[in-house]
């Protein structure tokens, strides 16, 4: 491709409302324009690096059998409705009329149209088992779309959907899967980690997991042991349980439950400070609806609670925090002074604070908190568990060794949905002896619009991007330094329609442009392969530099264009 009759839009300064490097880099190369806030356009750079990444996904999915199909962006409300996701999307969900009123959404994902169509489709356990997949736009209604493609409200994605007769069919397609996964991200070379996850909206009723690329900028958080090989995103992740958690060594922790005088004390730091006690000497007391009923979780003053381990234990849809005015109607106080004692809310006790020997919690008083509190003898411990997020102190559930944290970008999800859905919408089949049995599903996601963002964050400098070779919108650029010199075009043209012929794709930079403008936008760029044509041809020489590495080497053309072209194509 000849650059003077390309469309490439580079900039010089860096955009106001980019945040992220990748969304920087993105904007500046020309690869992406923005539309509307979380919506773009692919330029014909960035769509060159799409497809590559599409094929990439294209061939590892046709290793595993899966088949390529295409299902509409609009779905009809009634299939949400089926299985509750409607409601579980809220707001994220995009929704529109046609002309006749009848409601429709823009598929976030396409769970429920492919499990109707196979519903319609299959009856029998001779049709299974099957792996479909799409590379399709997705949509939704992000509240604070950010970082570029990282977090928008238009994306690309890939979502593969498999049908099994039983559990057993299901864990060797979900492995397969796994694996492929694992192949594609390699081929991508992206440093990245397969963890533990948990399934969000989709659901799940057996395992699933994520791929995560390192990045500073990923807004999840990775938990790897230090020794063995556990890992797990933070809402997943588990710690080794301590058998008795005593509390700090303080004179006033004795048997009896005494009052305290705390006012406008609501805080954990305010208290620590005031009462000059640490913060794991607290219980903290959190209302949340569960599915629209109050509970109270209790978590040690210096943690967190984790809802989604809430929503795995309590087997419910959604939970979220209550209100100051229901929390003030359900306990007859305010947020800050609620504590467990006589507390009349159904009480879910994290395995710390059911070890604690005594703690401090609120008096479910106004101004006042209740010191020499004892789990179990002054609030009942009936319902226990882990419900609190890790934290740097902890160690692995599985050696005890110590955690370590990153920071990633969500690239990739494996789930096994088991039911979920084929049990909502009645898809069924007929086994071997004519019984009626629902069928087994999975479903396996990527990201692709995110991927050309990941690849960036991972592989930049001060000068602008470093593609790796899988990934490149072109293998190789040619730079002329002199159009108006025969020389040097006529060479660059003959290089060009050799490495042309031999399948190496080349961008040729022949704009009337000065040196210092093209060798700006070749680093921004970012193409791993440079060839600089320039006064130097009356030597018959041509300088190649790696974008990579920054070496540069001085080639003869007319002996060394063999050595040229594999050392392009090593």
């Amino acid at each position: 491709m000849r650059q003077s009759s390309m469309f490439i839009p580079t900039l010089r300064e860096v955009p106001s409302e980019a945040e992220a490097k990748n969304h920087q880099l993105l904007l500046r190369s020309g690869f992406i324009r923005q539309t509307a806030a979380g919506i773009y356009t692919y330029l014909p750079l960035g769509w060159r690096v799409l497809r590559k990444i599409e094929n990439i996904i294209r061939e590892e999915m046709e290793i595993t059998g899966a088949n390529e199909l295409h299902m509409p962006a609009m779905q009809p409300i009634e299939l949400l409705k089926s299985s509750g996701r409607d409601a579980l999307y809220g707001d994220e969900l995009m929704k529109l009329n046609d002309r006749h009123e009848r409601e429709f959404a823009l598929g976030p994902t396409h769970e429920e149209v492919i499990t109707s169509l196979i519903k319609s489709e299959v009856n029998s356990y001779r049709q299974l088992p099957l792996n479909l997949y799409q590379i399709q736009t997705k949509f939704r209604d992000e509240r604070r779309p950010r970082f570029g493609l990282l977090r928008g409200r238009e994306f690309i994605m890939k979502d593969a959907y498999s049908f099994n007769t039983d559990w057993e069919g299901l864990d060797q397609t979900y492995w397969a899967m796994f694996d492929a996964y694992h192949r594609i991200f390699k081929r991508l070379d992206l440093n990245y980690r397969s963890v533990e996850a948990e399934s969000g909206a989709i659901g799940d009723e057996g395992g699933t997991h994520e791929f995560m690329a390192l990045a500073d900028i990923g807004e999840d958080t990775i938990v790897t042991c230090t020794s063995c090989d556990y890992s797990a995103n933070d809402e997943k992740a588990e710690y080794k349980i301590i058998d008795e958690i005593p509390t700090s060594d303080h004179d006033s922790f004795v048997n009896t439950v005494e009052k305290l005088y705390t006012p406008n004390l609501k805080s954990i730091e305010n208290l620590t400070q005031d009462l000059n006690i640490n913060s794991e000497d607290l219980i903290k007391t959190l209302i949340y609806f569960a599915d629209g009923k109050l509970i109270a979780v209790l978590v040690r003053g210096d943690r967190e609670v984790n809802e989604h381990k809430m929503i795995h234990f309590l087997d419910v849809e959604q939970i979220e925090l209550a209100d100051t005015k229901t929390v003030e109607k359900a306990t007859g106080v305010i947020p800050g002074f609620v504590g467990p004692v006589k507390l009349d809310v159904p009480i879910y006790v994290d395995y710390e604070v059911e070890r604690m020997t005594s703690g401090i919690c609120g008096a479910n008083e106004l101004n006042y908190h209740l010191k020499n509190v004892i789990p179990g003898r002054d609030f009942s411990i009936e319902n226990t568990g882990d419900f609190r997020m890790v934290s740097q102190n902890d160690q692995c559930p599985n050696c005890g060794e110590n955690f370590k944290f990153n920071k990633g970008i969500e690239i990739g999800h494996v789930f096994k949905l088991g039911t979920r859905y084929s049990k909502k919408l009645d898809a069924t089949f007929l086994d071997s002896k004519g019984k009626e049995q629902e069928i087994i599903m999975g479903c396996y996601g990527i990201g692709v619009s995110r991927l050309l963002s990941a690849i960036i964050e991972q592989n930049n400098d001060h000068q602008g991007i470093i593609w790796p070779k899988s990934t490149a919108p072109f293998r190789v650029h040619i730079i002329v330094i002199n159009k108006k010199d025969i020389t040097q075009m006529n060479t660059a043209n003959d290089l060009y329609q050799k490495l042309s012929d031999i399948g190496i794709e080349v961008l040729l930079d022949d704009r009337d442009e000065r040196p210092g403008v093209k060798f700006k936008d070749a680093d921004l760029i970012g193409i791993p392969y440079r060839i600089t044509i320039g006064k130097k041809i009356k030597e018959n020489i041509v300088e190649m530099k790696v974008r990579q590495s920054g070496e540069q080497h001085l080639i003869e053309v007319d002996e060394s264009l063999n050595n040229i072209i594999e050392f392009i194509k090593n």
